[in-house]
């Protein structure tokens, strides 16, 4: 799929999915330039962290998805553009919005402007189930109604529908990637997965507190979600313009997800509901359940990783921060 030395740009790299990525690409034989977001304490984010050969191979490039002008000569000379780059926290865009519509649908227009200004062989904006909002039925395909049910869902359907545009406006090769929920080692603790993790293994938390328990997610280890990304930038036959879904298939409700994490970290703490936790009434997702038929047929891909060995790698990975003390102080609710 990936020719040796294919010029490759990924925004977001320093984050969660971006730095494996990163990681997968290069071993894969790109020629990987990784945009991390521009700040005055010397760090790359999640690349900081990846093996020596992996950053002795990797163009770092520190910037931000909202300069149009950066973005543009960012793009010259990419064969392809994996865009990643985003606000992704909801309980924030509760409080921020309007920094999720300058990243998310401005940042994406740059991009989107920069590869067709630069004749980019292809893009590949990333999606988000929450753009479905709770299902109306299940499991869901790329037919389902939008509905949004945070600002930051709301940004998103905006910055894809800004995609579909481009595809129909200006004949621009972009393939829309929707991930359903993606778990694993280097996940922020604002995510429910890490802080349930965290607490079932910190001996300074005598309880697991988070949010409602009754939600059903759709779960895919993080190299599965790399490796979508992947087949996403190369693989022949995508449509350009329309939205694609990624997900094993399979749901879990948060409830049955707290007792497989202490089941697997030999822990049995009491679980609270905290107020502070919960989504504001009317915004929570009930069920998310991917029909991924659609990228499947066109690519191949399936999730190969199942959930008790990627819950088992990230509870591993986990349990050694901790004991480094790579972990930030507060094990408290974090936005």
């Amino acid at each position: 799929m990936i020719r040796q030395g294919q010029t490759v740009l990924i925004t977001g790299a320093d984050g969660f999915i971006g730095s494996h990525l990163t990681e997968h690409l290069v071993r894969h034989g790109a020629n990987v330039t990784a945009l991390s977001m521009y700040n005055s304490f010397d760090s790359n984010g999640w690349l900081d962290d990846l093996p020596d050969d992996i950053r002795k191979s990797t163009r770092v490039v520190r910037g931000d998805i909202r300069d149009s002008a950066f973005v543009s000569n960012l793009c010259k000379g990419q064969n392809v553009v994996l865009h990643l780059a985003a606000l992704i926290g909801i309980p924030y865009s509760f409080q921020a919005p309007q920094s999720y519509v300058d990243v998310n649908i401005c940042g994406t227009l740059n991009v989107l402007n920069g590869t067709r200004d630069n004749h980019v062989e292809r893009v590949v904006v990333t999606s988000t189930s929450e753009v479905y909002g709770t299902a109306l039925t299940v499991p869901i395909s790329e037919s389902h109604p939008y509905q949004a049910q945070s600002p930051y869902s709301a940004s998103k359907i905006s910055a894809d529908m800004m995609a579909e545009s481009f595809k129909r406006s200006f004949d621009l090769p972009v393939v829309i990637l929707r991930p359903f929920n993606t778990f694993g080692p280097r996940q922020s603790e604002r995510a429910i997965l890490p802080t349930v993790i965290r607490q079932a293994l910190d001996s300074r938390c005598p309880e697991i507190r988070v949010g409602s328990v009754s939600p059903k997610r759709d779960l895919t280890f993080v190299r599965d979600t790399a490796d979508a990304f992947l087949r996403a930038g190369w693989s022949e036959g995508l449509e350009y313009g329309t939205p694609y879904n990624v997900g094993s298939g399979k749901t879990i409700s948060v409830g049955e997800l707290i007792d497989k994490i202490q089941s697997l970290a030999g822990t049995n703490k009491p679980v609270i509901s905290e107020d502070a936790r919960i989504r504001p009434k009317g915004s929570e997702v009930e069920v998310l359940l991917a029909d991924p038929q659609r990228f499947v047929t066109a690519t191949g891909w399936s999730a190969e990783i199942g959930l008790n060995a990627g819950l088992q790698e990230t509870i591993d990975w986990w349990s050694a921060r901790l004991k480094s003390g790579l972990v930030r102080a507060s094990a408290s609710y974090m936005v």
